[in-house]
C-alpha cells in the first residue's frame, strides 16, 4: 500500500503565499514523478504542476506559471508546492499525486497518477 499525505494549506489574503507539503509512504521502492492538482466547487479537477522523479523537468499550468513553484524534497517520493502572489482563483482543494511508474517524468494528466493524497484546503481571501 501507498499513502499520500499533504499539508499545509490554510487561509491567506491575496497576494500572500503558502507552501504546501506532500509526502508519499508505504511500499515507494523507487523515485517517482508527482504531481499537484486542485478542485474548486463546482469544477473538476485541474493540473498545477508536475515535477519528474529526479527534480530536472517540471511543468506548469499557464494559471500558476511564474508564481508557483515545485520542488522535491531530500526524502524519497517527497514534494513541496510554494505559491506565491495568490489570486482569489486559486482557492480550491489541492490533491498531491504519485505515478506509479518507477523513474517517470512529468504528466498534467491525471490518469498517469496512481496514489492520490486527500487533499488540503487553500482559501484566498480577496
Amino acid at each position: 500500500q501507498v499513502q499520500v499525505v499533504e499539508s499545509g494549506g490554510g487561509l491567506v489574503q491575496a497576494g500572500g503565499s503558502l507552501r504546501l507539503s506532500c509526502a508519499a509512504s508505504g511500499r515507494t521502492f523507487c523515485d517517482n514523478a508527482m504531481g499537484w492538482f486542485r478542485q474548486a466547487p463546482g469544477k473538476e479537477r485541474e493540473f498545477v504542476s508536475s515535477i519528474s522523479y529526479n527534480g530536472r523537468n517540471t511543468y506548469y499550468a499557464e494559471s500558476v506559471k511564474g508564481r508557483f513553484t515545485i520542488s522535491r524534497g531530500n526524502a524519497r517520493n517527497t514534494v513541496y508546492l510554494q505559491m506565491s502572489s495568490l489570486k482569489a482563483e486559486d482557492t480550491a482543494l489541492y490533491y498531491c499525486a504519485l505515478r506509479g511508474a518507477c523513474l517517470s517524468s512529468t504528466s498534467s494528466r491525471t490518469d498517469s497518477y496512481d496514489y492520490w493524497g486527500r487533499g488540503t484546503q487553500v482559501t484566498v481571501s480577496s
